[in-house]
C-alpha cells in the first residue's frame, strides 16, 4: 500500500479547518458590540477544538496510508502539537463563551458559568471533556511524561475518547451553526462516525483479526547481550503482511502481566518464512519481563508501522548509524536494503564491546555483500566524538552523496542529525524515526 505524503496530510487538515471557519462565516451574518465579538470568538475556538480533536484522533488510528507515508514518529509529533492546540482552544472556547453570554446578560462570570452548566443541554458534560483534556494536556507535558510508565501514559490517553464522545453533543445541541441546519449536523456527523470506525477498523478488529489469520506464537527467547533479549515469534502466512524492514510492531503478550499492554518494538531482522524476530533491552517493566516468555506464548502484533524503510531511499550510496539498541531496526536495513558492494556503510557506536549486538551477524552481512561495518567502542574520553562533522566526513568519503538513517537514543541523534547537516548532507535525505511515544 503506498502512503500518503506528509504534504497532502496536511493540505487536507488545513482544508477541513477552512471549512469550519467557513461554517461559522456563513450562520453569522454580522456581529455588534462586544458580546458579539466575544461570544464569536468563543464559537470559532469551539469549532475549531471539536474539528481539532477528529483530526488528533485520525493521526493515531494507524492507518496504513498515514503510518507508511508520513511515518510513526512525525505522526506522533503532530499528535503531541496538535493535543496542545486541542487544549488551548477548547479551553478559550469555554473562557470566551462564558465572558460573552456574561457580557450580554449582564451578570458576573460566576453565575454565567453555573448557569450554562445546569441550564444548557449538554454542556455539564463538555465541562467535564474539558477537565479532562486538561488532565491529558498535564500529564504529556515534558516536565512530568518522563515521571510516568510508557503503559500507564499510554492508557490514560484513552480518555480522549471520553472527552470526544461528551463534547459531541453540545456542538450540535448549543452551537448556533447546527441549531437548524441539517446538512451542517449531517456533516458533523459524518465526520466524528468515519473518525470512530478508523479507531474501530485500525486498532481495535485489526489486531484481532490478524491474530486469528497469523496465529502468531513465541518460538524462542535468545540471549543477545547485558539485559538484552532477542524474541523469536512464528506465525502463519506472514508474506500477506507486507512487511519492510525497518518497520515495527505493537506488541501485545498474552500473558497474567502483560496481555493489558501493546509496546512498540523494531524487527531486529528481515523477515523471514514463518518467524519473525524483535530485540530488546532492559528499560523497564514490560520490556525486562520478556526474557521470561515461554515458547508457546500467544502474541497479538498491531502493524506493521512506520516509513523507517529502503523507500525513503534517494541515492545510490547509504549510510547507516546506530548507538545501542538502535541498532536493531538498521540491522534488518544492513541485510536487506539493495545496494551494490561498497555502496552501503554502518556506523555502530557502542560503550564497549559487550554492548555491541549481533556482532557475528553484522560482519557475515558485510562479508556477503562487500559493506562496510564500522565500529566506535569505548567512551567518548578514550575514542572522541564519533558524530562530530570531521569525523563523519573523514570515516564515510563523499558523505554528502549518502541517504542517512540513524537510530539511537535521543542524545545521540540530536548530535548526529545536526552534524550531518553541517557535513553538508541535505535534511531530506537524513531519515530518522523515533519510537519514544
Amino acid at each position: 500500500m503506498k502512503g500518503l505524503s506528509p504534504i497532502a496530510v496536511l493540505v487536507a487538515i488545513g482544508a477541513g479547518a477552512v471549512a469550519v471557519l467557513g461554517l461559522w462565516w456563513s450562520n453569522t451574518p454580522v456581529v455588534a458590540g462586544p458580546a458579539d465579538w466575544i461570544t464569536g470568538a468563543g464559537r470559532i475556538t469551539g469549532l475549531l477544538a471539536g474539528y481539532a480533536i477528529t483530526v488528533l484522533l485520525a493521526l493515531m488510528a494507524r492507518v496504513p496510508a498515514l503510518e507508511r507515508g508520513v511515518g510513526s514518529d512525525r505522526l506522533a509529533r503532530w499528535h503531541s502539537m496538535g493535543g496542545r492546540y486541542v487544549v488551548g482552544l477548547a479551553v478559550a472556547h469555554t473562557l470566551l463563551i462564558i465572558w460573552g453570554y456574561a457580557v450580554a446578560d449582564g451578570d458576573n462570570v460566576i453565575s454565567e458559568t453555573v448557569t450554562l452548566n445546569l441550564t444548557y443541554p449538554d454542556v455539564l458534560k463538555a465541562s467535564a471533556a474539558v477537565l479532562l483534556l486538561v488532565g491529558i494536556g498535564v500529564i504529556s507535558a515534558r516536565a512530568i511524561r518522563p515521571k510516568l510508565r510508557y503503559e500507564t501514559w499510554f492508557h490514560l490517553h484513552f480518555y480522549t475518547y471520553l472527552a470526544a464522545w461528551l463534547a459531541f453533543g453540545h456542538v450540535l445541541s448549543d452551537g448556533a451553526e447546527f441549531v437548524g441546519d441539517r446538512l451542517a449536523s449531517l456533516a458533523w456527523y459524518a465526520l466524528y462516525i468515519a473518525v470512530a470506525l478508523l479507531l474501530l477498523w485500525y486498532r481495535f478488529l485489526t489486531p484481532i483479526r490478524r491474530a486469528v489469520r497469523h496465529r502468531f506464537v513465541v518460538s524462542r527467547v535468545v540471549a543477545e547481550g547485558p539485559g538484552v533479549v532477542s524474541v523469536h515469534i512464528a506465525g502463519r502466512r506472514l508474506d500477506r503482511l507486507d512487511i519492510q524492514p525497518g518497520q515495527f510492531f505493537r506488541w501485545r503478550f498474552l500473558t497474567r502481566d502483560l496481555w493489558w499492554s501493546a509496546n512498540p518494538y523494531s524487527l531486529s531482522a528481515a523477515p523471514r518464512r514463518g518467524e519473525l524476530r524483535i530485540t530488546v533491552k532492559d528499560l523497564g517493566d514490560h520490556s525486562r519481563s520478556l526474557a521470561r516468555l515461554r515458547p508457546g506464548t500467544r502474541v497479538i502484533a498491531e502493524g506493521p508501522y512506520g516509513s523507517f524503510t529502503a523507500e525513503r531511499r534517494r541515492r545510490r550510496r547509504v549510510l547507516l548509524i546506530a548507538a545501542g539498541v538502535g541498532i536493531t531496526p538498521l540491522r534488518a536495513l544492513f541485510e536487506s536494503i539493495p545496494a551494490e558492494p561498497g555502496d552501503l556503510t554502518l556506523l555502530y557506536r557502542a560503550r564497549g564491546t559487550r554492548d555491541l549486538l549481533f556482532r557475528a551477524e553484522l560482519e557475515n552481512i558485510s562479508a556477503r555483500r562487500g559493506a562496510r561495518l564500522l565500529y566506535s567502542v569505548g567512551p567518548r574520553s578514550v575514542v572522541g566524538d564519533a558524530f562530530s562533522p570531521r569525523t563523519l566526513s573523514d570515516l564515510v568519503p563523499h558523505l554528502r552523496d549518502h541517504d542517512v538513517y540513524v537510530c539511537g537514543p535521543a542524545d545521540m541523534t540530536g548530535r548526529v542529525i545536526p552534524a550531518l547537516l553541517v557535513a553538508g548532507v541535505p535534511g531530506r535525505r537524513i531519515h530518522h524515526e523515533s519510537f519514544e511515544f
